[in-house]
């Protein structure tokens, strides 16, 4: 059995090591035929651009966003005077649903897979967190006649690690930025996003603490982005 684990572990860093490379992507070209066809899952990718528009590059900051999943866990509790007694008792947790904890290939998620039990989906403590693009790969979503799915790794900024985990995973990014679980720090204004923005500067315009000549500036930048035109 040990020896076993030892060559799936050595596998799995063998197709890590043995990838290939792009330097660039777009979200179009991972959905288009006649270029997925041609990609190997774990191609890296130096730089991705994503549906909205925003450009992403390892190095680049991300800002984890708020759960869409929840995971349940189920014990049973004897009681300690009554014989045959048994209660089973249930909590319920919000957790992300398009990120994980560790990498996919890491060793704790093979162990996982091996036992029967999917990934370690991160919990809500991550909320908020600032990360870094440690690596962006593609995968297909099944077989290689379906499109790429774009998985990033990430890591701490200041290189720590995430509790017992080196680094977390977006799985799908694309899927995670609809469900609002994680966000570029260059990705274009929300049309909310816009008008809340426009409403502050109108306030601030009123207070004196912002000219005139700045508000309408900002104004006819953000109109085409709440106007949709």
């Amino acid at each position: 059995m040990k020896q076993f684990l030892l060559t799936v572990f050595l596998l799995a860093s063998l197709s890590v090591v043995s990838q290939n490379h792009l330097e660039a992507i777009t979200y179009e070209e991972t959905q288009t035929s006649d270029i997925f066809r041609n990609i190997k899952n774990r191609t890296t990718v130096s730089t991705y651009t994503s549906a909205d528009g925003s450009e992403l590059k390892v190095g680049d900051t991300l800002i984890i966003g708020t759960p869409s999943g929840s995971t349940t866990n189920t014990t049973a509790a004897g009681a300690a005077n009554t014989f045959g007694v048994a209660k089973a008792r249930s909590k319920t947790a919000s957790s992300f649903s398009n990120i994980i904890m560790g990498e996919p290939a890491g060793f704790g998620n093979v162990m996982n897979a091996l036992s029967g039990e999917g990934p370690s989906n991160a919990g809500q403590d991550m909320q908020g967190e600032v990360v870094l693009i440690s690596e962006i790969s593609l995968f297909h979503k099944g077989s290689k006649k379906k499109p790429l799915a774009v998985q990033i790794l990430l890591g701490e900024p200041n290189g720590r690690a995430f509790g017992i985990n080196k680094y977390m995973s977006v799985t799908d990014y694309e899927k995670a930025v609809l469900a609002g679980e994680i966000k570029s720090t260059n990705s274009p204004l929300t049309r909310d996003e816009a008008i809340a923005k426009l409403k502050e500067s109108k306030e601030l315009l009123d207070l004196g603490i912002i000219e005139e000549e700045e508000y309408e500036e900002l104004k006819s930048e953000l109109t085409p982005i709440i106007t949709g035109k």
